[in-house]
């Protein structure tokens, strides 16, 4: 391992604390979540859906985690700048292999996850769920055109479970986590 390279990676990883989810602002969304915030709910998510589909949990997780990490080098790009500045998947490879290069061992493993089509269906399940729940909880603070992003993001799902949940999601306001707390921690007192 060559720590300087290790320690350089994960400084490019830092970007995507600062690298706002453009899309969002189409919505309205003043301060939209970062790369890093949304990649991070997104492994979350892909660590469940690979349990109930059955597939290996560590790996799905890792894959969507690394999922996004191009963004780094590439900015995020919504929707309807993708229409216009398509980033072909030859280049998305490279920056990947780039990245992945000053990790040697770990590098190659990271694009063997990344390259895995079971792993790709259940992290890009997670990767479009993780945008129906934000876009929930924008629209259900007010940002009425995130609607449409919970209705897009929705149709694109493949694994029953991402289904199933996404079909949960239509009918609760982002808030129902937390309903009934606040009486059971009295009820402990």
């Amino acid at each position: 391992m060559n720590a300087r390279n290790v320690a350089k990676y994960f400084f490019e990883a830092g970007e995507l604390k600062r690298e706002k989810r453009t899309g969002w602002w189409a919505a309205g969304v003043k301060n939209p979540e970062s790369v890093a915030e949304h990649s991070w709910r997104t492994a979350v998510i892909a660590y469940v859906l690979a349990v109930e589909e059955g597939f290996d949990e560590n790996k799905a997780c890792a894959a969507a985690l690394f999922h996004d990490l191009l963004e780094a080098r590439l900015g995020d790009r919504h929707k309807i700048s993708t229409n216009y500045l398509k980033t072909p998947k030859r280049v998305a490879r490279k920056i990947q292999a780039d990245q992945a290069k000053v990790l040697g061992k770990t590098g190659e493993r990271i694009l063997r996850l990344l390259e895995d089509e079971k792993l790709r269906v259940v992290a890009k399940d997670a990767d479009y769920l993780e945008c129906c729940i934000q876009a929930k909880e924008y629209a259900d603070v007010g940002y009425s055109a995130a609607e449409d992003w919970f209705k897009r993001a929705g149709s694109m799902l493949n694994t029953k479970s991402a289904k199933r949940i996404f079909k949960e999601l239509k009918s609760m306001p982002f808030t129902t986590w937390w309903k009934g707390l606040k009486q059971k921690m009295r009820d402990l007192r």
